[in-house]
């Protein structure tokens, strides 16, 4: 059985909405009197000019991890491109001529039109291949093939725009780790 909610008897007043609309003009007009007085708490930024600075856990532009010796860390299992809900990932693999590694993309590519940058595929990718921190946020382009970045695009990232915190990024080539890493890497003992 349905409960019946009471509805409360409203004045006169109130029923026209005369008063209720002066108070939230009021609210309105005090706020817009804070900032313009105080313009210190309305920050603004001159963009184009300067670039927003975003959190290094952003959702940005992805990128695709480097070995130490400059090859995509993705091993071509398509876990990346079967987890994406919008379809927006191809790839086409190779067998590798490293025996430590089966396969290996020939071509990566991620249309950006399509991708609503959930995340999904960092997440299910188990050899960390992915990433979507490169706090390049806001794209542009006049052509719709600008938007399908492929495997030499997702690779065009400088280690040094990361921070030393972030050991993977580090052990690229350009790196603080570089050295040490590929010494692991030609020994065999590099994961």
């Amino acid at each position: 059985m349905a409960k019946v909610v009471p509805r409360p008897q409203l004045s006169f007043w109130e029923s026209i909405y005369f008063v209720e609309i002066f108070k939230g003009l009021a609210t309105t007009l005090g706020h817009a009197k804070k900032n313009l007085l105080s313009p210190d708490n309305f920050p603004t930024l001159n963009y184009p000019e300067e670039a927003p600075r975003l959190p290094q856990d952003y959702r940005a532009r992805h990128r695709l991890m480097k070995r130490p010796d400059g090859t995509p860390r993705c091993v071509a299992c398509f876990m990346c491109s079967t987890s994406c809900p919008a379809r927006c990932i191809n790839i086409v693999a190779e067998e590798s001529p490293d025996r430590h590694i089966e396969k290996r993309p020939v071509r990566f590519e991620i249309d950006l039109l399509l991708c609503v940058f959930c995340g999904y595929c960092v997440e299910a990718c188990p050899c960390d291949a992915i990433r979507m921190d490169t706090r390049l946020g806001v794209m542009s382009g006049d052509n719709r093939r600008d938007f399908v970045i492929d495997k030499a695009k997702l690779m065009d990232w400088d280690p040094k725009d990361y921070p030393l915190t972030d050991v993977q990024s580090q052990k690229a080539p350009g790196g603080s780790l570089h050295q040490q890493a590929l010494e692991e890497f030609r020994s065999g003992t590099y994961h």
